[in-house]
């Protein structure tokens, strides 16, 4: 069972949590982070979803998930990419570039609050460190290769923000 903390829409704690599956109470929102990995050639690091997964199968995106409760946004960021694709980041260089309260895409309406890291890595990438079998394969791409998943349909469509909100800023 995974539990999440429930935050007001101002990103209050409030002391309860919530159990991932069940419906998340009006006016209370939960912590998700995504996580982009850019090497010093430029690329970010995007994975492919496993074919087990009940959503999005096979679909490309970047790292991410649910903060559990306990923890802060960075400490979830960290947490979710040594799960999903077995790095261990230096928390001391995410930089958070983007906050989001109740995002609605295509009509519906998340009651999360979305932070979006960027976090810098150079080495190599082995899935054998990965501690969840979510992702089926990782490559590093150009903004331009990711705009084209998006564009063909398979990069997650909640990740359209990348070009215009968090390649711009981590050149910037």
């Amino acid at each position: 069972m995974e539990l999440w903390d429930l935050y007001t829409e101002n990103r209050t704690l409030t002391g309860r949590t919530h159990i991932r599956g069940e419906e998340i109470p009006e006016g209370y929102y939960h912590l998700v982070v995504h996580v982009w990995i850019k090497n010093s050639n430029g690329q970010y690091l995007i994975s492919q979803r496993s074919a087990s997964r009940p959503a999005s199968p096979l679909m490309w995106e970047c790292v991410g998930g649910s903060v559990l409760a306990g923890e802060n946004s960075l400490e979830g960021a960290v947490r979710e990419v040594k799960e999903e694709v077995g790095l261990d980041l230096d928390p001391a260089s995410g930089i958070l570039v983007r906050s989001v309260t109740g995002r609605v895409h295509y009509g519906v309406k998340f009651r999360d609050i979305l932070d979006v890291w960027v976090f810098p890595y150079d080495g190599t990438v082995s899935l054998e460190n990965a501690t969840t079998d979510e992702v089926a394969q990782v490559q590093w791409m150009t903004p331009a290769q990711i705009g084209a998943l998006l564009e063909s349909g398979q990069l997650v469509g909640t990740l359209s923000y990348f070009s215009k909100e968090i390649h711009q800023k981590a050149e910037g």
